[in-house]
């Protein structure tokens, strides 16, 4: 049996990047996998769907019990990086980045939580290691991702009796199409490569692979006395100092 058999997971932002990992990874191990993005999927059962539209977020959860039964999962992986500091950032901007990374999530679990008090299921959401630590010109990103984090706790702890866990991952450099793109507009990439991977003590940058493994383990019974946590997945780069 595997660990997912009978399981509904939502996934959302599944087209690529983590998302999808997320998504191959649970189907792997049996899940009921539906996915939601703008686009349509090839691979999985999906919702098509735009949650820059915040009325979305109640559409999106009906659909999935519609379709389903049932809800066990939730990872909240969709997401937006605006790069610019405070003083040059649009008031839009910043509300556009706030409302994706973190009013959606916040939604979704509202919506979402008569059906996993149900199931005694469990959400994921996809955090980062800004919203521990600053990149310059990311202000929004940053105060989205810590949002994050502090909403997952709030999460944990209103609804642990009701048999919900919450949990977030926080990952560092990824090797997502977002960031390969970023690679390639660099004057050297090869060179630009070598230093990124040498700032991480694991000596290589991380994979979708590597998120979609920890998110598999926190939303199991593996873990079902973890909660409220903040998990790095980062190759150990925010646990080296810089020189000298």
């Amino acid at each position: 049996m595997q660990r997912f058999d009978g399981k509904t997971v939502l996934i959302t932002g599944a087209s690529r990047g983590i998302g999808m990992a997320c998504a191959q990874h649970f189907a792997s191990q049996g899940a009921w996998v539906i996915t939601a993005q703008r686009g349509a999927s090839d691979l999985f059962e999906n919702i098509p769907i735009d949650l820059t539209e915040i009325s979305a977020c109640k559409r999106l959860i009906e659909a999935t019990i519609e379709k389903t039964g049932q809800l066990d999962v939730l990872v909240n992986n969709a997401g937006v990086m605006m790069e610019s500091t405070i003083e040059e950032m649009a008031l839009e901007d910043w509300q556009k980045t706030v409302e994706l990374n973190l009013t959606v999530p916040f939604l979704l679990t509202k919506y979402a939580l008569p059906y996993l008090k149900k199931s005694r299921g469990s959400i994921v959401n996809i955090g980062s290691i800004e919203g521990l630590g600053s990149n310059p010109g990311h202000a929004a990103y940053c105060a989205s991702k810590a949002g994050l984090h502090g909403l997952t706790r709030a999460i944990a702890v209103d609804h642990g009796m009701d048999g919900i866990r919450c949990n977030a991952v926080a990952p560092g450099w990824i090797d997502t199409e977002f960031n390969e793109a970023f690679i390639e507009a660099t004057d050297n990439p090869a060179k630009f490569r070598k230093t990124v991977a040498g700032i991480h003590p694991v000596g290589r940058t991380g994979t979708p692979g590597d998120v979609a493994k920890l998110v598999l383990f926190l939303a199991s019974d593996d873990a079902d006395f973890i909660t409220g946590q903040i998990y790095r997945v980062d190759g150990g780069r925010t646990s080296k100092l810089s020189l000298p």
